[in-house]
């Protein structure tokens, strides 16, 4: 059984940092790209940041040079660094698995997702 299970989220002022972890267990963790995408409410899913096993980072215009991502192979985990937040920030995010290297941000092409971790960031 393939799952992704997001921790980290929480309520924070602007200017605050949070950092999400993201756990995959029951698939193949090597050779596996690894996606954060977020939600807010009314809105579509918007893409975050990627990382394929080869450790190429790619961000999404809005984060770029606040939020940084990263994976630690031997513990199946992938984490989000959010320095800097704002209250456009404010989302549910969600991470993604694709069994292999892309640096596609589109949401159909990961396979398995997790539930989300709520965060809240307030002015």
């Amino acid at each position: 059984q393939v799952q992704l299970v997001e921790s980290g989220g929480g309520s924070v002022q602007a200017g605050g940092s949070l950092k999400l972890s993201c756990v995959v267990s029951g698939v193949r963790f090597s050779g596996s790209t690894i996606a954060w995408f977020r939600q807010a409410p009314g809105k579509e899913r918007e893409f975050v940041a990627l990382i394929p096993y080869s450790n190429t980072r790619t961000y999404g215009d809005s984060v770029k040079g606040r939020f940084a991502i990263s994976r630690d192979n031997a513990k199946n985990t992938a984490f989000l660094q959010m320095n800097n937040l704002k209250p456009e920030d404010t989302a549910v995010y969600l991470c993604a698995y694709r069994g292999d290297y892309t640096l596609s941000t589109r949401t159909g092409d990961y396979a398995f997702w997790g539930q989300g971790t709520q965060v809240t960031v307030s002015s």
